[in-house]
């Protein structure tokens, strides 16, 4: 394995998502040095301040930023969270538009300064962002790849193994698709330790799962983020947490299975769109697992899921 010696972070954009990306890193180690980066000079220069003034209690990391696109330069992994955020009611494609533009005029700027780095893409709608961005970029689609479905498997996760009465590491399941409204799990491969989700007997005496209940988690899944949303505004420590571990499968070559989003080709027959499917993610960055085996529902659904993102980055062309 080779894990990058003396690393570096870029975290573009510096609103809660990015300022929580950052933070992370920090506490998590993830890289040696951090960046953030984002044309408001005055609330990134304190975002910055706020994170190094904690420096002391996070390792051996440091933090630096502001407003010139040369902060990023030199990085070996840059995590773009900059656009606008999603509106309580709106969905992610909704929000379509107005990042694909700052996108694309913002990605030959850091490719100018960071010409090595992998990109992973957090601004939402980001499956469709990266089949643009790697268009515009020319990068082959390993180095250049959505967060995507990682946070979905997460929540997932957490909520079977509340109901199990297991740990969330105990659970092997995941989300695919897209990483919003189409989005779906593979329940042909979900399973609690060696058992197969509807064979499992929970410990507490309480019914195994049922299709209906496991339908329902799924629902849940999938609008877990608008209720947050409705909440407080925004989703952040959770995106925040899980964009970090994807970078630091990537700077300490973990070769790690993530549900990330690369533009496809020729997987299960979809091509040119970006859609979360299990990828080894290491730090050349992300190969899509060829041999996952979908059932013929979770096909249908996989390319339903293909044509309604096509859709909307054909639309944006």
């Amino acid at each position: 394995m080779s894990v990058i010696e003396n690393s570096k972070l870029t975290v573009v954009g510096a609103g809660a998502v990015g300022s929580s990306v950052a933070y992370a890193a920090l506490i998590r180690g993830s890289a040696r040095h951090v960046a953030l980066y984002d044309i408001a000079a005055e609330k990134t220069e304190a975002e910055v301040l706020d994170l190094a003034h904690g420096a002391q209690f996070t390792g051996s990391s440091d933090i630096i930023g502001g407003a010139d696109i040369s902060v990023a330069a030199g990085s070996h992994v840059v995590v773009i969270t900059a656009g606008a955020k999603q509106r309580p009611g709106q969905t992610r494609i909704e929000l379509a538009g107005v990042n694909a533009g700052i996108l694309k005029s913002m990605m030959p700027q850091l490719l100018e300064v960071a010409p090595d780095a992998i990109y992973v893409i957090v601004t939402n709608p980001c499956d469709v962002l990266t089949v643009l961005a790697q268009e515009a970029t020319g990068l082959p689609s390993q180095r250049i790849f959505a967060s995507g479905t990682v946070l979905d498997t997460s929540r997932l996760r957490w909520k079977i193994a509340q109901r199990a009465g297991v740990s969330i590491a105990s659970v092997h399941a995941y989300i695919v698709g897209e990483h919003g409204d189409t989005e779906f799990p593979l329940w042909s491969h979900a399973m609690i330790g060696t058992v197969p989700i509807l064979d499992w007997q929970p410990l507490d005496g309480q019914p195994k799962f049922t299709a209906d209940e496991l339908n329902q988690i799924a629902v849940d899944v999938r609008d877990a983020a608008y209720k947050v949303i409705q909440g407080k505004g925004a989703t952040n420590y959770a995106i925040g947490l899980s964009s970090t571990r994807i970078v630091e499968a990537i700077l300490k070559d973990e070769h790690t299975v993530m549900p990330v989003s690369p533009v496809l080709q020729d997987f299960h027959g979809v091509s040119d769109v970006a859609l979360s499917v299990p990828s080894v993610v290491s730090s050349i960055g992300a190969a899509p697992i060829r041999e996952t085996s979908l059932s013929e529902g979770e096909l249908a659904l996989f390319r339903h899921s293909a044509d309604a993102l096509r859709e909307v980055a054909d639309s944006l062309r």
